[in-house]
């Protein structure tokens, strides 16, 4: 999409469509033949957001192992 406008009509439908959600805006460039992502945002968070945690392992061979969780859960 090269119109701003449409761009703003597609997100006007996202927040329409998930008001509680997440949403995320990514842009791309294929001018080199390959589609990479050159942008990316998020334009809208819900209104209750718990929170995640880090957590970190160390497992064999000096590596470490991350994941999150969401404090609701």
């Amino acid at each position: 999409i090269n119109d701003p406008a449409a761009v703003m009509y597609e997100l006007s439908s996202c927040r329409k469509a998930k008001p509680a959600h997440y949403i995320k805006v990514n842009g791309f460039d294929n001018t080199r033949g390959v589609e990479s992502c050159v942008l990316s945002f998020i334009v809208q968070r819900p209104m209750n957001e718990p929170g995640f945690i880090l957590q970190r392992q160390e497992v064999e061979g000096r590596q470490m192992r991350y994941s999150i969780h969401s404090y609701a859960t």
